[in-house]
């Protein structure tokens, strides 16, 4: 048994080894320095181990109607007063792209990000939603309000992470 793991060792030993050669050769940092980041390749990953759409055993009911109070007052002061009151009569709020003119973000709670564009103008993405979820499970609003200031300020992040989708639907990792 312990030549098995001696073994096992051995083998992750070089296979670390050979992995931080591969890197230099290709000119990636090891994310050793500071302020320099991996590669982050996402579809390598398999996303099982993240809670989909429960934040925990440990979650009451009470916990998750006390994070929903929690995000409606969350979301409300981020987008004030005139925008949360446009939200709740309509049910959406409308961004324009900063980057393409003639393009439009509809953004829903807890649903996926409408993609509009007026005549004559072509979308990037081949489909006319897109997704983006949360990390970790979050109230619908608070992710919402999020969603809000990065399509707003930070287009450029949202069209790097947006996976195009054919059809609408619920966000996951939302409760």
């Amino acid at each position: 048994m312990w030549r098995l793991l001696l073994v096992a060792s051995l083998l992750a030993t070089a296979l670390a080894i050979v992995d931080a050669w591969w890197r230099r050769c290709r000119g990636q940092s090891d994310g050793a320095e500071v302020g320099v980041s991996r590669l982050e390749r996402p579809w390598l990953r398999t996303w099982d181990h993240l809670p989909k759409r429960r934040a925990g055993s440990d979650f009451t009911r009470a916990d998750y109607a006390a994070a929903r109070t929690r995000a409606r007052e969350v979301a409300r002061t981020t987008l004030g007063e005139e925008l949360w009151t446009q939200l709740q009569g309509q049910g959406y709020l409308d961004v324009p792209s900063g980057i393409q003119p003639g393009l439009t973000y509809r953004l829903r709670v807890g649903r996926r990000i409408e993609v509009r564009c007026e005549p004559g103008i072509d979308s990037p993405w081949p489909w006319p939603y897109l997704c983006i979820n949360p990390t970790y499970p979050l109230p619908e609003e608070e992710f919402f309000a999020q969603l809000y200031l990065y399509v707003r300020d930070r287009e450029d992040v949202v069209r790097g992470v947006a996976a195009p989708q054919p059809r609408d639907q619920a966000l996951g990792r939302t409760f």
